[in-house]
């Protein structure tokens, strides 16, 4: 017990030293006096008060929200299909996202004539709205495709199927879109915590800070679950009930972060695995929140490589995740007959 209240204080005092780096560093250096000066409303220079304010308080934010949501919800898809290699796009509720997104930007210059990309606020709430359409549809469709099978490999392979099928509907839309709409979609695919910022920003934290808190209301039926679905149901709990409301609950957390930062991988695979290995805990009290907080502390430490001086901008989120879920999803692959789920 005192070794897991010590990790969870040392998790939660890296979040904040990362939080704090990523308000520091980055292309242009900010002392941190100034930072806090300019946290407290008494900077003197504008610039930097833009920088730290506009642009590095919402990245952050939006990285440490992010990164709990998906952690959470891949921690979720793992404890109810008993797959290590389950994510939050495992039902193809991302794919539903990047196709709602396509919709609108792909068909906004041949069908409107008016490149969305150039429409400023106005065209980034229109890919968030048209995202978040996108994922709950797909959900919507795996809710009711929930209740017509009763094998778990049979909804997860319903799933990937429902992937392949949006992806080639995107690849329809590619094809017949403009080039430079095709470049816009690219790079939202890219993934970033750079495009939220003022209202949306606080509509995305928010949101976030109502829907992780009712994600632990399902931490007892998880814990059941971890028994066996026969063992579950025979201690009365209702399997298919609370299946769906599981997998509402990841695929809501999956839209939103989706719709606001676009597709972001490996977070959701990888970090479970880190939480169990670290905290050596199957069960889901313990488990759950120490998935979220490792969730944010990762999505920030990605964020900051993704911004360390000497790049040119930003490098894509994606990348920086890839190189470091990757690792860890291929030692699970190694090590799976060792480890009981």
């Amino acid at each position: 017990m005192k070794r897991t209240i010590l990790l969870f204080v040392l998790t939660t005092l890296a979040i904040v030293a990362f939080f704090v780096l990523n308000l520091l560093l980055g292309t242009v250096r900010i002392p941190m006096t100034d930072v806090c000066r300019i946290l407290v409303g008494d900077g003197e220079n504008e610039i930097w008060r833009n920088i730290v304010m506009q642009s590095r308080v919402p990245q952050a934010l939006t990285a440490l929200m992010a990164g709990a949501g998906l952690a959470v919800s891949g921690l979720q898809m793992q404890t109810v299909f008993h797959n290590p290699l389950a994510g939050p796009s495992v039902l193809g509720i991302s794919n539903g996202a990047s196709l709602g997104v396509a919709c609108v930007v792909l068909l906004s210059g041949s069908v409107g004539g008016v490149t969305l990309s150039r429409m400023g606020y106005v065209g980034d709430v229109a890919i968030s709205v048209s995202a978040i359409i996108g994922a709950l549809a797909v959900l919507l469709l795996i809710v009711v495709v929930a209740h017509h099978v009763t094998g778990n490999v049979t909804l997860l392979i319903i799933g990937v199927m429902i992937g392949y099928l949006v992806n080639a509907v995107v690849g329809l839309l590619k094809f017949f879109a403009s080039d430079e709409d095709v470049k816009a979609y690219v790079v939202w695919g890219l993934g970033s915590f750079a495009r939220v910022s003022g209202d949306q920003m606080i509509l995305f934290v928010l949101l976030m800070c109502f829907l992780l808190p009712l994600s632990m209301l399902l931490v007892k039926p998880m814990n059941i679950l971890l028994l066996g679905n026969e063992y579950a149901t025979n201690l009365g709990l209702n399997l298919r009930r609370v299946q769906t409301l599981i997998i509402v609950s990841s695929g809501i957390l999956v839209a939103i972060v989706t719709a606001y930062c676009g597709p972001i991988m490996f977070i959701g695979m990888s970090v479970p695995h880190l939480a169990r290995g670290i905290f050596r805990k199957s069960d889901h009290r313990v488990l759950m929140p120490a998935t979220m907080l490792l969730g944010a502390l990762l999505a920030l430490f990605c964020n900051l490589i993704a911004r360390l001086p000497g790049f040119e901008g930003a490098l894509p989120v994606n990348s920086v995740t890839a190189l470091i879920g990757a690792p860890i999803v291929a030692w699970v692959l190694m090590k799976r007959d060792r480890t009981a789920y």
